[in-house]
């Protein structure tokens, strides 16, 4: 008799389920908002905000751009890394099989990588001249606010709560969320 295979996490399995009746452009977009609502887009938000919160006070805006897109990638690497580590005993030819481990460990970590899109672009902007590197910096820094904000409002709504949790709950997540950069700046 064999054990059966633990379930997926939540978040694993809801990304696999999309309706069939919808078009790719949909199935997109449904499954980068999935994507956003894991803990690696949390974690990437919170990385991508103290990056940015350290990192325009002695650079560029051309240089925290730099730094907050290749620390990203380093820490995302680092992720597909880990999982591929830590994963099962590969089933098959090796090579294939850890291949697909580390596509499984990418996809499953690419919320890190969609947190950062955003406050990148907006630093880009700073960067080409189009905003001013001050008004980039602040945009970039309260756009993984808002994000946290609404990920904890969005958190309350699945779970059915009143639109005073709601309120609450994105408060809650913005507070803490400002909480753990600031410390994360304290840090570095």
């Amino acid at each position: 008799m064999t054990d059966p295979e633990p379930a997926a996490p939540r978040h694993q399995a809801a990304a696999h389920r999309v309706d069939s009746t919808t078009s790719a452009g949909q199935k997109s977009i449904v499954l980068v908002l999935r994507a956003y609502r894991t803990e690696y887009a949390i974690y990437g938000t919170v990385l991508v905000s103290a990056l940015i919160a350290v990192g325009w006070k002695y650079n560029t805006d051309l240089e925290v751009l730099i730094f907050t897109v290749g620390t990203v990638g380093v820490f995302w690497l680092a992720h597909i890394y880990s999982g591929v580590v830590a994963g099962e005993k590969p089933e098959g030819p090796r090579a294939p099989a850890l291949w697909h481990a580390a596509r499984e460990s990418a996809r499953t970590s690419v919320g890190m990588v969609l947190a950062m899109l955003l406050p990148a672009f907006i630093l880009l902007l700073a960067t080409l001249g189009i905003l001013d590197e001050y008004v980039a910096y602040y945009i970039a820094l309260w756009v993984g606010v808002f994000v946290l904000a609404v990920l904890g409002w969005m958190n309350s709504m699945r779970r059915g709560n009143t639109w005073p949790l709601h309120v609450l709950s994105a408060a809650i997540t913005t507070a803490l969320g400002l909480g753990v950069i600031w410390l994360s700046t304290l840090v570095h």
